[in-house]
């Protein structure tokens, strides 16, 4: 029987890690083991998960004694689950509700070609949280897409999320490759992990799912979206929302970090010219991360978090 292990990092946010753990109790393990393992990243706090979900779930809490960031603190749940003998590990944020049967369907698509190293599935906006709450009729919320496919523009060094905002509608219904895989979920082949590696900690947090993307692709394999496996997701949640002090200085420093390593020669020199731009009319938390990124400071860096 196939394990699977499930990595979730908790910072601060019990409650959406509660909702999260209660949804994993609900769905379809059938065919293989699933064993959850917490990691709380918050060191001024210990995470306190009740007695039931113990016993609901195979779950495992470890604690950092530092925050490792998304990078580092999934970092972590890689290596409990190669530890513990995973055949796959499922990548997963605290602020997710899953539907009863995404993990199986995941699973049946990543096993069922050699060719595929990673899977993400179809995820909507949770009800509330979505970028225009006052676009959509009420019988749309909940169906609004966060993520259908991910594009990685390299030219223009930006990753994009395909169908972002529109109504589902079944415009998104086919099984197809695609450039990256969210690090909002996604589910990896062990094997894969033990050629291409973990997160790259230099990222923290944000284009470390896009960086170890294109490390899949780069060892020759594919990345597939997968709709019949749903999530909803509470957006930033846990990022303090959409356009937030830490997303300014995180998405600026890393985008520049993940633009030199993997665009073109020609995109690059662009964004030297925009960082330098940026230096003079940014916020002034993309001010530093500019700054940080060519200091070379990179990890937490030095946005007090």
């Amino acid at each position: 029987m196939k394990k699977i292990f499930v990595s979730i990092i908790d910072y601060n946010g019990r409650e959406n890690t509660l909702f999260c753990l209660d949804s994993l109790q609900k769905i379809n393990k059938k065919g293989f083991e699933v064993h959850v393992v917490v990691i709380d990243n918050y060191p001024p706090k210990i995470l306190k998960i009740p007695e039931n979900y113990f016993k609901g779930l195979s779950l495992t809490l470890t604690k950092n004694k530092n925050n490792l960031g998304f990078s580092g603190g999934h970092n972590v749940g890689f290596s409990h689950a190669l530890s513990k003998g995973a055949d796959c590990v499922l990548i997963l944020n605290n602020d997710v509700i899953a539907h009863e049967n995404f993990l199986i369907n995941l699973f049946n698509i990543l096993e069922n070609d050699e060719s595929i190293g990673m899977v993400s599935p179809k995820i909507y906006f949770a009800k509330g949280f979505e970028f225009h709450k006052d676009r959509y009729r009420r019988e749309d919320l909940g169906k609004v897409f966060w993520y259908a496919g991910g594009i990685l523009d390299t030219k223009n060094v930006i990753a994009k999320h395909r169908g972002v905002d529109e109504v589902d509608k079944g415009q998104f219904d086919a099984v197809q490759e695609t450039d990256f895989a969210t690090g909002a979920c996604f589910l990896i082949k062990k094997s894969v992990l033990e050629k291409v590696g973990f997160f790259d900690e230099k990222y923290f947090l944000y284009y470390e799912d896009s960086d170890l993307s294109m490390r899949v692709r780069n060892k020759g394999f594919k990345i597939f979206y997968v709709p019949k496996a749903v999530l909803w997701h509470k957006n930033a949640a846990s990022a303090g929302g959409s356009g937030s002090l830490l997303q300014d200085y995180y998405i600026t420093r890393n985008r520049l970090l993940f633009g030199m390593k993997y665009a073109p020669l020609n995109a690059k020199l662009s964004l030297v010219r925009e960082s330098l731009a940026l230096l003079r009319k940014g916020r002034v938390w993309q001010k530093r991360g500019i700054l940080d990124f060519y200091l070379r400071r990179f990890g937490k860096g030095s946005f007090p978090i």
